[in-house]
């Protein structure tokens, strides 16, 4: 195998500081941009933080003993959280997922969790408030995160076979931990629990038939995720890139699927049912099947800063905004207007552009930002 030339780049791409209009203007509870397609769900990543060091997202070479983390100064403050959730959910927003680094490092998250759960969507229903772990200390917080509010989560777990999966992870740490916090997760009557495998080839491909067969007719489902060119620190190749075609092909061969139709038009993962009732699994296609004419996702870093795309190379800095003094009538109407203006379509041009190979573009970091 050759050897990668990984070029390492900041993990926070430059971050502009956002105009604030002359003409403000009141949230109408519904927000598109320049494709049409509307502001619904936010990603809040509350930490840069991880206590694994997946070789997809924190490679150890790079996120080592001497990494430099951001200070608590520059964390948004749960205050500040509260503050700008409650400005997005304005313009339509009604799903929140918090995301890292791994969320569940951050002091007391289940008091900005309660906080979050009382915050209504424009048509006066409940947030969908979800949350995406490693799963390494669910088992010790599911039932607090339950208690807080926490409506759903979802768990990454990239292999059932031991050795595959602390090499991912790069921790030493066991399969059977992150199991026994997906247990206590379901026990304690978080719904809809989802488990994330990104598939990475020659890694833990071999593993897509093992860990269909153990959560098939179960209470999880198995979605796969394509490998994706997310910055520039896991050295991303497009051989390396499983396309979720030949994944369904797998386990299709043993256990027959069929597809099912979306339940809404923005949903990331194609799902596939079992033939024989017994569960469905999920595809996310981000390389192969571009979903960026749905996308009515945006994301907050863990300094506050806004990215209108996973692979974006540049945010707005709203942190600075909230400290500034702007009144929540500035920033809104701010934030209306970058969202008016956001045109990004990264993955449709990567596979019409580049025949699948990833440009060199200093993008954000998913540990900066989540997934």
């Amino acid at each position: 195998m050759s050897e990668k030339t990984i070029h390492i780049v900041s993990h926070a791409p430059h971050a502009n500081m956002p105009a604030i209009p002359a003409a403000l203007e009141q949230p109408s509870g519904v927000l598109f941009d320049a494709r049409n397609r509307p502001l619904q769900d936010l990603r809040i990543s509350l930490t840069d933080k991880c206590n694994f060091r997946c070789v997809y997202c924190m490679p150890r070479e790079i996120f080592d003993n001497d990494h430099v983390f951001l200070p608590r100064s520059a964390l948004l403050t749960f205050e500040e959280i509260l503050r700008m959730t409650k400005i997005f959910v304005a313009h339509g927003v009604s799903k929140i997922r918090l995301t890292g680094g791994e969320p569940l490092l951050r002091k007391n998250i289940e008091q900005l969790i309660e906080q979050m759960a009382k915050i209504k969507t424009v048509d006066g229903k409940a947030l969908d408030l979800t949350l995406t772990t490693n799963g390494a200390i669910l088992a010790k917080k599911a039932q607090s995160l339950k208690d807080a509010g926490l409506s759903r989560i979802t768990v990454s777990l990239d292999a059932l076979d031991d050795a595959t999966f602390k090499r991912m992870n790069d921790a030493d740490f066991p399969v059977s931990d992150v199991l026994n916090g997906l247990d206590e997760a379901y026990r304690v009557g978080l719904d809809s629990i989802k488990v994330n495998m990104v598939v990475k080839g020659g890694m833990n491909d071999q593993e897509i038939l093992p860990m269909a067969r153990y959560f098939k007719n179960t209470p999880y489902t198995l979605r796969f995720i394509e490998y994706m060119d997310v910055g520039a620190s896991n050295g991303w190749q497009m051989q390396e890139v499983i396309p979720s075609a030949e994944v369904v092909r797998r386990i299709n061969e043993e256990m027959p699927l069929e597809l099912v139709p979306p339940k809404n038009v923005s949903d990331t993962a194609e799902r596939w049912r079992y033939k024989d009732g017994s569960g469905e699994i999920g595809l996310i296609s981000s390389v192969t099947k571009a979903f960026c004419h749905s996308c009515v996702r945006a994301r907050i870093s863990t300094e506050g800063v806004l990215y209108t795309c996973l692979f974006a190379t540049e945010g707005y800095d709203l942190r600075s905004l909230m400290r500034n003094g702007k009144s929540d009538a500035e920033i809104s109407t701010a934030l209306a207007h970058l969202w008016r203006a956001r045109g990004d379509r990264y993955s449709e041009l990567r596979s019409a552009e580049t025949e699948g190979i990833a440009p060199a573009r200093k993008k954000i970091e998913m540990s900066y930002i989540g997934g």
